[in-house]
């Protein structure tokens, strides 16, 4: 299992950064190759659903299997195959430090998040 791992720090308060990226109405702001996502209820909880429409037009679909509020937000595919994970950390009041990573059981494979999808978040978060 090979996990990709990203940190970025964004200068905006942790609630807000947190809201900004689980709320799926944003992702296409930051995330290239999503053109639009959808969820099954906001705020998420655990068992929210998330799909994701891929520029190409091919839908996927992610539940919510861990939510802390302000804190951790983790998805996986619906055969728990794929997992992303996203842990939110206060550096100070207005200053969030974002760690993103993404693995899959069983199999390696090519994240399509780097680092320039979160200087991307960063710079969407900051103007």
């Amino acid at each position: 299992m090979k996990e990709n791992r990203i940190t970025v720090v964004i200068n905006k308060p942790l609630g807000e950064v947190f809201e900004f990226t689980t709320n799926p109405k944003n992702t296409h702001l930051w995330v290239p190759f999503i053109s639009e996502e959808v969820s099954s209820e906001y705020p998420p909880k655990v068992g929210t659903i998330y799909k994701s429409c891929r520029e190409n037009g091919i839908w996927s679909e992610m539940k919510v299997v861990e939510f802390k509020n302000n804190e951790e937000f983790v998805l996986s595919d619906l055969d728990e195959k794929l997992f992303v994970k996203y842990i939110y950390r206060n550096l100070d009041d207005n200053k969030t430090e974002m760690e993103y990573s993404d693995w899959m059981i069983d199999k390696n494979f090519k994240s399509p998040i780097t680092k320039n999808v979160l200087d991307a978040l960063k710079k969407v978060m900051e103007k």
